[in-house]
C-alpha cells in the first residue's frame, strides 16, 4: 500500500520502494518569489518556478517524477523572457508542464501599461492635426510609464504596437483604408522582369496634393506592392516634392524595383492621425498620441516590449499550456532542437512576428492553440535532416490560425513547413492575405520531403495578393513525397494580378500528392506550374473557374530555370544526394531527371476527380501528350448529398464510385475536442 507524504510543496509517493516525487509549484500574482512555491504560499514569477524545476532536476537523491507549475489566474507583465535549456528538460516518464489555472484567465505578457493620457494641448501638435480630432487624440508620456524603449517603425522584430482593449491599434497612415497607386516611377535605372517594366531606383510620383501636410513630419514610411503583387515592402521615404509631386525613398531599394499602377499607402504621419483606433509616437520627445476608438479610461493601453515569452533550446519533455500569450515585438515562443515539447490549449495573439517557432529538434509540436492578429504568419516550423531524409515529426495540429499577416502581408502564411517529414493537420485557417500554408520558408522556396498536409479547412485567404496559392510550395525538383489530402478550401479567390489557387504547384514543382480534397468556389483550384510526377486524384472540384491547370512553363518562359549552366532547378537539385541511397530508393524519377527533357511535364496523373459547375481543365499543348488523364467525372451530377447546404458528400448512386473514387472522410477535416481544446470555434468571427 502506497503512503503519501507532503513535503515543501510537493507530493511524495512510495512506488515499489523506490523514491519517486511528483511535484506541483504554484505562481501568482500575489506571490512572492522568497516563498517556498506552494498553493498557500506561491511564487511570484515564472523565472523563480523554473529555477525551482531547475534545482530538482539537479538533486541526485529523488527519482523525479511529473511536474506541473501552476499558473494561477492574473496579468504577468514579464521584464525579460523565460528561457529553458536542457537542464530544464523532463523525461518521457517524468514531464515538465507549465500551465495555467484551469477556469481562470492566465495572460503572459511581453508588453508594458500606459497611464497618465490627457488631451493634447500643444498649439504646435493641434495645428498639424485634422480639426476633426483636436479634441479627442489624447497624449501621454511614456518616461513617465517608465518605458524608454521605443523600438522602430517597421523592422521585423523590433516594430513597436499599440494594443487598446486587446486589440491591435494602427499606426496612422494614409489612405485610411487601402492603398493608392503610382502615377509614374521616374528612376535613372530601368528594370525589366518577365517583360514588366519599371525602375531599380524609388522615385516615385503621385497624384493629388496630401503631402504637402507632411511637411513637418519626421520618419514617414511607405507600405506597398512596389512591383509584383505577391511581394510587399516598406520603404522608408527620404524627401518629398510637392511641386513635382514626387517621393524619393532611401536606398536599397526594393529587391524587384519599383513599377506603375502598383498600390502602397504612407504611414507614420501625425497629421493623418484621422482615425479612431490611430496612434503615433514622437520618438524624439517620448510622447505617444492616441485616438482612441471609445474612451481610453475603458480599457489598457499597452505598447509591445520584449521580442520574445519563451524560448526553449535544446528542452524537451516540456509543455506550455493553457496560457494567453501576447504583445511581444518578435515571435511569442521559438523552440530549437529537443524532442516532445508543446504548445498546447494557448492563445497566442497580438504578436509584432510569428506565434510561435520551431527548427530542429524531434516531435515538437503546437496543439489546440487559437492564434490570430500576428504580425507576420502564425506557426513556422523547420526539422529533419534532408541528406539522410530523416523525419522530424513535428506537429502542428487541431489549431485556429486567422487574421494573419496583419503587418507583413506575403510569405506570412499561417504555417510554413521546412525539412522533412511534418505534419499540419486538423487546422481551421482563414482570413489572411497571402498563402495559408507554405512549404518554404519566408525568405527561400526549399519546401523539403515527405510532409503531410491533411483534414485542414482553409478560407478566405489569399486576400489582397495576386499570383498566389493557399497551399503553396515551387521550383524545386528534390523537395517531393508530401502529400496533400482530405483538406477543405473554399473562397479563396486572390484580387491581385494572376488571381489565386488553392493548391499552386509553382515553377516545377514535382512529386506532390494532391489527393481526396474538397475544394470549392476558387479561381484556379489546382495548379501544376510545369512540373513532373504530381498526382490529382479523387478531388471534389464544386463551382471553382478553373478545377484543373497544367502548364509548360519549363519549355516556354520559365526555360531557363531548367539549364544546367546556371539554372535554380538543377542547382537545387545539386544540393542533395539524389544519385545515392536513400534518395534514389525513395525518389527513382530524380536520377535521371537531368538526361530527361527536365523541362518537359512529364509524369502528371490525374485521375477518378469529379467536378462539377465552373471549367474543368486547362493545359498547355506541349504537356497533352505527357498527362495521364482517366476516371474523371465531369459536369455530370454527382449526387451531392445537399449541395445547396454545402454538404458534398456524394450518394451511394453517384457515378463517381463507378469509375473508382473512394469516398471523402468530410466527418474528419477541421478542428476536434480533447484535452487541449474543449470547446468548439466560431467560425463566423
Amino acid at each position: 500500500m502506497n503512503k503519501r507524504f507532503i513535503y515543501t510543496g510537493f507530493l511524495v509517493l512510495f512506488l515499489s520502494s523506490s523514491l519517486c516525487a511528483v511535484t506541483e509549484y504554484f505562481v501568482s500574482t500575489s506571490g512572492n518569489d522568497a516563498n517556498p512555491g506552494t498553493e498557500a504560499r506561491p511564487f511570484a514569477t515564472l523565472h523563480r518556478a523554473r529555477n525551482a524545476v531547475r534545482q530538482l532536476n539537479a538533486r541526485k537523491d529523488v527519482v523525479r517524477g511529473p511536474v506541473t507549475v501552476w499558473i494561477q489566474g492574473g496579468t504577468y507583465y514579464l521584464s525579460r523572457h523565460l528561457n529553458l535549456s536542457s537542464e530544464d528538460s523532463g523525461t518521457k516518464a517524468a514531464p515538465i508542464v507549465y500551465r495555467g489555472q484551469v477556469g481562470q484567465e492566465v495572460r503572459i505578457v511581453a508588453g508594458r501599461l500606459v497611464k497618465g493620457f490627457g488631451l493634447v494641448t500643444d498649439p504646435k501638435i493641434l495645428k498639424r492635426l485634422d480639426s476633426s480630432v483636436r479634441n479627442k487624440v489624447v497624449c501621454a508620456d511614456l518616461k513617465a510609464s517608465g518605458i524608454s524603449d521605443y523600438g522602430q517603425v517597421t523592422a521585423r522584430g523590433k516594430r513597436l504596437e499599440l494594443f487598446f482593449r486587446d486589440e491591435p491599434m494602427r499606426i496612422a497612415r494614409w489612405p485610411n483604408e487601402g492603398y493608392v497607386k503610382v502615377v509614374e516611377v521616374i528612376g535613372e535605372t530601368p528594370k525589366v522582369i518577365q517583360s514588366k517594366k519599371g525602375t531599380v531606383e524609388g522615385e516615385l510620383i503621385y497624384s493629388g496634393d496630401r503631402p504637402k501636410r507632411w511637411a513637418d513630419e519626421q520618419e514617414i514610411w511607405l507600405h506597398g506592392y512596389w512591383f509584383w503583387d505577391w511581394a510587399d515592402a516598406f520603404e522608408k521615404v527620404a524627401s518629398i516634392d510637392t511641386g513635382k509631386r514626387v517621393i524619393s525613398t532611401v536606398p536599397p531599394y526594393n529587391h524587384y524595383g519599383y513599377r506603375k499602377g502598383q498600390r502602397y499607402y504612407a504611414l507614420n504621419v501625425l497629421a493623418e492621425l484621422d482615425q479612431p483606433g490611430e496612434w503615433y509616437l514622437d520618438r524624439a520627445k517620448g510622447i505617444l498620441y492616441f485616438l482612441p476608438p471609445s474612451p481610453v479610461s475603458g480599457g489598457k493601453v499597452i505598447l509591445s516590449g520584449l521580442p520574445y515569452l519563451f524560448v526553449l533550446k535544446d528542452c524537451s519533455w516540456v509543455t506550455i499550456r493553457g496560457l494567453v500569450l501576447e504583445a511581444t515585438r518578435s515571435t511569442a515562443v521559438t523552440i530549437s532542437g529537443g524532442t516532445e515539447t508543446k504548445i498546447a490549449g494557448c492563445t497566442i495573439r497580438n504578436t509584432g512576428s510569428w506565434a510561435v517557432h520551431i527548427s530542429g529538434g524531434t516531435k515538437n509540436s503546437v496543439l489546440g492553440c487559437d492564434i490570430y492578429n500576428t504580425g507576420e504568419g502564425g506557426v513556422s516550423l523547420s526539422g529533419g535532416d534532408r541528406k539522410t531524409l530523416t523525419r522530424a515529426e513535428h506537429r502542428v495540429e487541431n489549431n485556429h490560425i486567422h487574421h494573419f499577416g496583419r503587418i507583413y502581408k506575403t510569405n506570412r502564411p499561417a504555417v510554413t513547413v521546412c525539412g522533412v517529414g511534418n505534419h499540419v493537420s486538423h487546422n481551421v485557417i482563414h482570413d489572411g492575405p497571402h498563402n495559408a500554408i507554405k512549404l518554404g520558408g519566408v525568405s527561400h522556396i526549399i519546401g523539403g520531403n515527405d510532409h503531410t498536409i491533411e483534414f485542414n479547412e482553409i478560407y478566405n485567404v489569399c486576400r489582397e495578393t495576386g499570383d498566389v496559392g493557399a497551399f503553396y510550395m515551387g521550383r524545386d525538383w528534390s523537395s517531393r513525397g508530401s502529400i496533400v489530402r482530405h483538406n477543405y478550401f473554399h473562397d479563396t479567390k486572390g484580387t491581385g494580378h494572376g488571381g489565386s489557387m488553392a493548391v499552386y504547384l509553382d515553377d516545377l514543382t514535382s512529386g506532390i500528392s494532391v489527393v481526396g480534397n474538397i475544394f470549392h468556389r476558387g479561381d484556379r483550384a489546382a495548379l501544376i506550374g510545369g512540373g513532373r510526377d504530381n498526382l490529382v486524384e479523387n478531388n471534389i472540384f464544386v463551382d471553382c473557374n478553373l478545377s484543373v491547370s497544367i502548364d509548360a512553363r519549363g519549355v516556354g518562359w520559365a526555360k531557363h530555370s531548367v539549364k544546367e549552366d546556371g539554372g535554380v532547378m538543377p542547382r537545387y537539385l545539386r544540393n542533395v544526394p539524389y544519385k545515392q541511397p536513400p534518395w534514389s530508393d525513395r525518389y527513382p524519377e530524380l536520377v535521371n531527371v537531368l538526361e530527361d527533357s527536365p523541362g518537359l511535364p512529364k509524369g502528371n496523373i490525374v485521375r477518378r476527380n469529379v467536378s462539377f459547375g465552373g471549367k474543368w481543365l486547362y493545359i498547355r499543348n506541349e504537356a497533352k501528350p505527357l498527362v495521364k488523364f482517366e476516371d474523371n467525372l465531369i459536369d455530370v451530377d454527382p449526387c451531392f448529398v445537399n449541395l445547396q447546404g454545402l454538404d458534398f458528400r456524394l450518394r451511394p448512386e453517384s457515378k463517381a464510385f463507378a469509375l473508382g473514387f473512394k469516398r471523402i472522410p468530410v466527418e474528419k477535416i477541421g478542428l476536434y475536442l480533447d484535452e487541449y481544446r474543449t470547446k468548439g470555434i466560431d467560425q463566423k468571427k
